[in-house]
């Protein structure tokens, strides 16, 4: 690693990150476990296996269309856990603050903490708080960690990917990181615009409980977006990807937003939405079954994997052509969750 000191591309979930990962953190840390790389860890124990994972959220701004700071914390933690297969049971909460900040502000915030708790289900069991001097931190960051259990017989990995297999997003790309940008920048958009944040374990259950088998590989595109989740499942499993692009659900709001900001959507942050690899043979009653969800009523099959060069993601385009999608490269989004 060439970097003398960190930068805001370090963290945003793209090349620099996994750099970052791989040349630092596993070179110390190094262990079966943390070497998968997963959303979260599976943990053998005597009556049965555990996923565990944890996470920080440092979004700014805090309150935002569609969500803020505290539900997108419990959101995001429940769906690392489901992006394992796995039922999440338990979260625990840990608090940063600034001093200064107001206690309206942070009971807004726990308040949804609690109701997103209570809707999904899954408990804030332990937790902690720090405060720092007033100027050292930005009003409040948040950990939240998180332990689900594994049903007997699951798993789920990007390894688990074989050719043949589909791509399914369950929903419009890019609405969350749209949002927070839109936001920031004080720009207005015609047509409702909002983060997509919501827990996805439901949906998973479902699809575990009626596709077990089928099941492969199942991921949140959150920093790096689409694109970065897609070059890591490519990755792991040594296959590439095809995507089409006239396949991808973009909302038209989100669609005019980035072509005014520059940006692309295949790497904008998604905070309820997941990839889903399964068997090819099975995609389209997959598909079905998530219509038939609030949570992916608006899936999508959008690619194949294939015998191509290992790791690599290309994108059909409609004119006929093709060009291979990278992982992100720099932030151009930065504290977006």
């Amino acid at each position: 690693m060439s970097q003398k000191s960190i930068l805001l591309d370090h963290g945003s979930g793209g090349l620099a990150s996994q750099e970052l990962i791989g040349d630092l953190f596993l070179k110390y840390l190094d262990n079966p476990i943390l070497n998968d790389l997963e959303d979260s860890a599976i943990l053998d124990n005597s009556q049965g296996k555990l996923a565990f994972t944890t996470d920080s959220y440092v979004v700014d701004p805090i309150f935002f269309p569609g969500g803020d700071i505290g539900k997108l914390a419990v959101h995001g933690t429940i769906n690392d856990l489901a992006m394992r297969g796995a039922v999440p049971k338990y979260l625990s909460l840990g608090l940063i603050l600034e001093e200064g900040l107001d206690f309206e502000t942070l009971e807004k915030v726990i308040i949804s903490i609690a109701d997103a708790s209570k809707e999904a289900g899954v408990p804030i069991v332990t937790g902690d708080t720090k405060v720092v001097p007033k100027g050292k931190g930005d009003k409040i960051f948040i950990n939240t960690a998180g332990i689900g259990f594994l049903p007997e017989g699951i798993s789920i990995s990007s390894k688990n990917a074989r050719a043949g297999d589909k791509v399914i997003i369950s929903g419009t790309l890019g609405d969350h990181g749209i949002t927070i940008m839109t936001r920031r920048a004080g720009i207005t958009m015609e047509g409702k615009l909002e983060s997509d944040t919501m827990p996805l374990h439901t949906l998973v259950a479902k699809l575990v409980a009626n596709f077990p088998e089928d099941l492969k590989t199942l991921r949140d595109p959150t920093r790096g977006g689409v694109a970065t989740s897609l070059n890591e499942i490519a990755a792991n499993s040594g296959l590439a990807i095809e995507l089409e692009e006239e396949s991808l659900p973009i909302r038209p709001q989100v669609r005019a937003a980035c072509e005014i900001l520059g940006l692309e959507p295949l790497y904008l942050a998604n905070e309820g939405k997941c990839l889903v690899i399964v068997s090819g043979d099975k995609a389209k009653a997959v598909l079905e079954l998530m219509h038939s969800t609030k949570e992916g009523k608006e899936a999508t099959i959008i690619g194949t994997l294939t015998d191509g060069k290992s790791g690599r993601v290309t994108i059909n385009t409609p004119v006929g052509g093709a060009r291979v999608v990278t992982p992100l490269h720099g932030e151009p989004l930065p504290r977006i969750c």
